[in-house]
């Protein structure tokens, strides 16, 4: 009787030794920091998130820019022919020159051409204003125009140009260009473009008329086997409106059609 009476006290003292250092614990108070952290503030907040769009600081470097974004090679009803467009720039960040050329050309003769050098200054985020001049130099005699505009990136990265024109014979155009880089892979991007064409008055020498002249829609492909390098294949929708389809007709061209493309791009 005595043995069991012991094993019955010495487990109630072991339960209580085990139990002992919680009891301590939970009666003692909970330590606090001895520098407590202060609340955030507005200040707090504008310091940890500035605008970096006030484009306050910019770099004096001058820089330079080269692209030939279509060097192709275009497929139609009445034979094989050369496209190309190619811009660039130099300059600092907020104050650029850019140039451009673009043109096509088939059956051993130029058809189209023309050549654009502005002068870009920022004024927002993305976007920029420029002036300058453009040269027609086919289809029909060379003309001269002024040449006012903005280009830049839209929201959600569509990189879009709206130009208006004066020519030296007081004529009036204008012309909106839209592209999107849609990236399939890091490597495989599919580029949709639009273009747009508008003439103040008709001019048949060059075969445009007034109003909505053409416009032009097309899918490339590209695979980037180096980021300056990068082949690929696509497709151009074309259209001419009113009085240019007109002109287009009485010329023995086409008015509307489909071409398929394949060719080069490079920067450097």
């Amino acid at each position: 009787m005595r043995q069991r009476s012991f094993r019955w006290v010495a487990l109630a003292c072991g339960v209580l030794l085990a139990l002992w250092p919680a009891t301590l614990r939970a009666q003692e108070p909970v330590a606090q920091p001895r520098t407590p952290v202060p609340p955030v503030t507005d200040a707090d907040r504008a310091a940890a998130f500035p605008d970096v769009g006030d484009l306050r600081m910019h770099d004096n470097a001058v820089n330079y820019f080269v692209l030939l974004d279509q060097l192709e090679w275009q497929s139609v009803e009445t034979g094989d022919g050369l496209n190309w467009d190619a811009k660039g720039w130099i300059g600092r960040d907020r104050d650029r020159f850019w140039f451009r050329s673009e043109g096509e050309a088939g059956d051993g003769r130029l058809e189209n051409a023309e050549a654009h050098l502005r002068y870009g200054r920022a004024f927002a985020r993305w976007w920029e204003v420029v002036v300058g001049l453009r040269q027609d130099v086919r289809p029909g005699p060379m003309q001269s125009w002024a040449a006012f505009g903005v280009q830049g990136l839209a929201p959600y990265w569509f990189d879009v140009e709206a130009t208006v024109y004066v020519s030296d014979a007081g004529q009036t155009a204008a012309r909106v260009e839209a592209e999107y880089e849609l990236l399939l892979t890091n490597r495989l991007i599919l580029q949709p473009l639009f273009e747009v064409d508008l003439y103040g008055k008709s001019n048949p020498a060059r075969g445009v008329g007034a109003g909505v002249s053409q416009s032009e829609v097309g899918l490339r492909m590209r695979y980037e086997f180096r980021r300056k390098v990068a082949p690929y294949l696509g497709v151009l929708w074309s259209h001419a409106f009113g009085e240019t389809a007109d002109l287009a007709e009485a010329a023995g061209e086409e008015v509307d059609g489909v071409r398929f493309v394949a060719g080069l791009r490079l920067w450097f």
